[in-house]
């Protein structure tokens, strides 16, 4: 007398199916699911309380990145625009534009603009926008293309691996300072080498992959 049935066989195959495709579905969430844009927010857009454009204000009117980001040079945060740096232009053009309705009411109301974070970084690294443009490294290194962004979107991951990357090899990045804010820089065969500007912003990776330069 037979102990398993005629369909022993077929339950074990699809027993085993199960378990290997189980299997493959637990690799892909724990190797595949943390790097995915989902998680890492890149090429995401957040809603924010004014659809501002960069594409039409950089590459579009040609408005300098320091007149709303009013500390990038001197601070570690490059600062959001006030409703006072907005309103200077919108006070006189599209003054009744409904979605510039949230700048005036913030100017009424004298509270500020609550807007929404696009790159954030952990508590325990420390990073400072005032060193980076001081060394001639340009914004699209970190921000991507800003300028044509019609909606402000999140360029990298921002992961401890590519930062590192950089800091251990910072020449490919480096540009001449009059070009750290041009949107549309590229390098030609006149712009001095990443090696040539090393030395003359005294970098030295001798120190930039330390511990304590992040993390303080």
């Amino acid at each position: 007398m037979a102990i398993f049935g005629p369909r022993a066989n077929l339950f074990m195959n699809v027993a085993l199916a199960g378990a290997g495709g189980s299997a493959i579905v637990l690799l892909l969430a724990i190797w595949v699911v943390p790097v995915m844009g989902y998680n890492t927010q890149q090429r995401f857009a957040p809603q924010q309380p004014i659809p501002f454009s960069h594409k039409h204000h950089v590459s579009g009117l040609g408005i300098d990145c320091r007149y709303c980001h009013t500390t990038v040079e001197t601070s570690a945060n490059a600062g959001m625009p006030s409703t006072a740096i907005c309103m200077t232009c919108h006070s006189q053009i599209w003054t009744n534009a409904a979605m510039l309705a949230p700048d005036r009411k913030s100017l009424a109301e004298n509270k500020p603009i609550h807007w929404t974070r696009v790159y954030g970084l952990p508590d325990y690294v420390f990073f400072d926008h005032s060193i980076h443009i001081a060394k001639g490294v340009g914004c699209t290194e970190c921000h991507g293309p800003i300028g044509d962004m019609a909606l402000t979107w999140k360029a990298q991951t921002l992961y401890m691996s590519w930062c590192l990357s950089c800091h251990r090899d910072p020449a490919p990045h480096l540009r001449p300072l009059d070009q750290v804010f041009n949107a549309h820089w590229h390098r030609t065969p006149s712009t001095p080498s990443g090696q040539t500007l090393m030395a003359e912003y005294h970098i030295h990776t001798r120190d930039l992959s330390d511990c304590g330069t992040c993390h303080r």
